[in-house]
């Protein structure tokens, strides 16, 4: 539903790297329902996502963003503001865990999806650039969508950190993990919504 052929081309290379990454998802999920049938994994997932209260601020993120229906709003609630803040906290905050698998499952490897977040942040961060330089206008415009967002993201990444937070082995409260991810991602957009104000901090703003 894009405007452009040039921009639904770039999220359907992302697209395939969601597809590979829920493929493996999928396949360590099947391994570890046969090593553990009494555990619940492969079965209970959908209960948790519904009912575990840790979840609910990014199912909420998630699902309204999915009900987003301007194309200009949708992408930057996603691409923008949820991309950058939730891949922090998957991708960094929980692989820093000590029992985390991310780094260690077959397939399942913290580095490729890492540069598969950059990947798709270098082309977004771009893509906003363009609207900005296309129109001005367009800079307050993406701001009030990510003013508008970053709350919803923010608690996101807070629940999330309540399961690192319950871990005594991990030492991170989930107010930690939510800064970080908030910091990560002001960051990534620094230099899109405050250009003066990056140039003065250091320079461009980072990739998801």
């Amino acid at each position: 539903m894009a405007p452009s052929s040039y921009i639904t081309n770039a999220a359907g290379f992302s697209t395939a790297d969601f597809l590979r990454q829920v493929t493996t998802i999928a396949y360590r999920t099947r391994e570890l329902q046969i090593a553990r049938p009494d555990s619940g994994i492969g079965s209970a997932e959908r209960s948790l996502w519904e009912a575990n209260p840790a979840w609910q601020p990014a199912r909420k993120a998630v699902e309204y963003a999915l009900a987003s229906y301007d194309w200009g709003e949708a992408f930057t609630a996603l691409n923008l503001v949820l991309g950058p803040t939730l891949d922090d906290v998957l991708l960094t905050s929980w692989a820093r865990w000590p029992g985390s698998t991310v780094t260690t499952s077959p397939g399942c490897s913290r580095r490729s999806w890492a540069a598969d977040a950059q990947r798709r942040g270098r082309w977004s961060h771009r893509l906003a650039e363009f609207a900005v330089s296309q129109r001005a206008g367009n800079r307050d415009v993406l701001g009030k969508w990510v003013t508008r967002w970053s709350a919803l993201a923010d608690d996101a990444a807070h629940g999330l950190g309540q399961f690192l937070e319950s871990l005594a082995e991990q030492g991170r409260s989930a107010a930690d993990v939510a800064e970080h991810a908030r910091v990560v991602r002001e960051g990534f957009l620094a230099a899109l919504l405050d250009p003066a104000g990056a140039e003065a901090g250091g320079g461009a703003a980072g990739t998801a």
